[in-house]
């Protein structure tokens, strides 16, 4: 199955979640979260898709709709 998925490097996945790219190593050596990533050789790479799906999974609450004003 070939997929045209974006790979991000450490820095550009670190970049879209906010983080620093030294969090998402610590994350791998200890599995502490299930962000996944793909190890081509020493080289780190992560599928934009996942790390969408991994902010979505990790977002808490709904933002909620604005009331209007009612009128009497």
């Amino acid at each position: 199955m070939i997929t045209t998925d974006k790979m991000l490097t450490d820095d550009e996945a670190a970049e879209m979640l906010g983080l620093r790219p030294q969090t998402l190593a610590v994350w791998r050596c200890t599995g502490r979260n299930s962000l996944p990533y793909v190890q081509l050789g020493r080289a780190i790479r992560y599928r934009a898709s996942d790390v969408q799906a991994f902010i979505e999974a990790n977002t808490k609450g709904k933002p909620t709709p604005k009331r209007e004003k009612q009128t009497a």
